[in-house]
C-alpha cells in the first residue's frame, strides 16, 4: 500500500510544486509591471528584439549553409535574415522608442479585433437566443474599439497595467492553491 501511495504522493508533490512556482513567477512579473510599467513593456521589446535578431541569424544560416535550395531562395533567406538582424538591432537601440511603438501597435490591432467582434456579433443577431445580450455586447465592443483606435497607447498602458492586476491576483490564487493542493488526501 506504501509503494501504490508513494507514487500518488510523489505526483501530487510535483504538481502542487508546479502551481506553486508558476503562482510566484505570476506575482513577481505582474508586481514588477504594476511598479515599473515602462521598464516591463521596455524588457519586452528587448525580448522581441532577441527574437528579431535570432530569427535573422537562422534565416541567413539557412540561406548562408544549404546545399539543397537555389540561388534566389538562398539569396531570399540571406535578406530575410538581415532584414530581421536590422530591425533588431534598431529596436535594441531604442528600446523606449519600440516599446511604445510596439504599445501603438497592439492597441490598434486589438481596437480592429474589438470592432469586428461587434460588427460579427451584430450580424447573427437573428441565430442568437439573447438578442438583448448579443446587441449589447456587440455595441461596446465597436465603442471599445473606436476608443482604441483613438487613443492605442492609452488603451495598451490600461491592457498592460490589467495584465499586471491579473497575473498578482491569478499569482496569489495559485500559491494557496499549492498549498492547499492535496491536503485532503492526507
Amino acid at each position: 500500500m506504501t509503494s501504490a501511495s508513494s507514487p500518488t504522493k510523489t505526483a501530487f508533490d510535483g504538481i502542487r510544486i508546479a502551481v506553486g512556482v508558476g503562482g510566484l513567477l505570476a506575482l513577481v512579473v505582474g508586481v514588477v509591471i504594476l511598479v515599473w510599467p515602462d521598464k516591463s513593456a521596455m524588457v519586452v521589446a528587448a525580448i522581441v528584439a532577441v527574437y528579431a535578431i535570432v530569427a535573422g541569424l537562422v534565416y541567413a544560416a539557412i540561406g548562408g549553409l544549404s546545399k539543397t535550395k537555389g540561388g534566389w531562395a538562398r539569396i531570399g533567406h540571406v535578406l530575410l535574415g538581415l532584414v530581421f538582424i536590422a530591425a533588431g538591432v534598431i529596436a535594441f537601440a531604442n528600446l523606449g522608442q519600440t516599446a511604445v511603438w510596439l504599445g501603438a501597435f497592439l492597441g490598434i490591432l486589438v481596437g480592429v479585433l474589438w470592432i469586428v467582434e461587434g460588427v460579427v456579433a451584430l450580424s447573427t443577431l437573428s441565430g442568437t437566443g439573447s438578442k438583448v445580450w448579443s446587441a449589447l455586447f456587440a455595441i461596446v465592443s465597436i465603442l471599445a474599439g473606436v476608443v482604441l483606435l483613438f487613443a492605442p497607447l492609452w488603451g495598451a498602458m490600461v491592457l498592460w497595467l490589467l495584465m499586471g492586476i491579473s497575473l498578482v491576483v491569478l499569482g496569489v490564487i495559485n500559491v494557496v492553491r499549492a498549498f492547499a493542493f492535496g491536503r485532503s488526501r492526507g
